[in-house]
């Protein structure tokens, strides 16, 4: 849904409910990716910020879609919903990386989100 709602422009509502409808997946679990998903997008701003800070090299709109809303979902998970212990949430994004992203994209979200959890231990 994030990469959708990050390349295409259609609302939140209509990809969640398009998704939503599509899926067979058990209510929960759609209810914990909707509740997710419309997090990283109420807190978009402030997750932006951070992985523009901490991958300084990287401008955020010259990092790979698919790279940029793993790591956006991670942030999200580690510094705002707190539902998941960080190092699960870094092994998550690690693994949609390995599964979804190019050849460099695990050791770059991997190396992005130790100094997310960095910032979040420290503060």
């Amino acid at each position: 849904m994030l990469f959708e709602l990050d390349t295409v422009g259609h609302t939140p509502e209509d990809v969640a409910r398009r998704v939503l409808e599509a899926s067979f997946a058990p209510p929960e679990a759609l209810q914990f990716a909707k509740e997710l998903v419309d997090g990283v997008m109420s807190n978009r701003q402030l997750i932006d910020e951070t992985i523009t800070r901490l991958a300084p090299a990287w401008p955020l709109d010259q990092i790979a879609v698919v790279d940029r809303n793993i790591l956006r979902l991670a942030t999200y998970e580690m510094l705002i919903d707190n539902r998941v212990p960080m190092r699960a949430a870094i092994n998550e994004a690690v693994e949609l990386a390995k599964a979804y992203g190019g050849e460099s994209s695990p050791k770059f979200i991997n190396g992005v989100l130790a100094s997310v959890s960095a910032l979040a231990t420290a503060g």
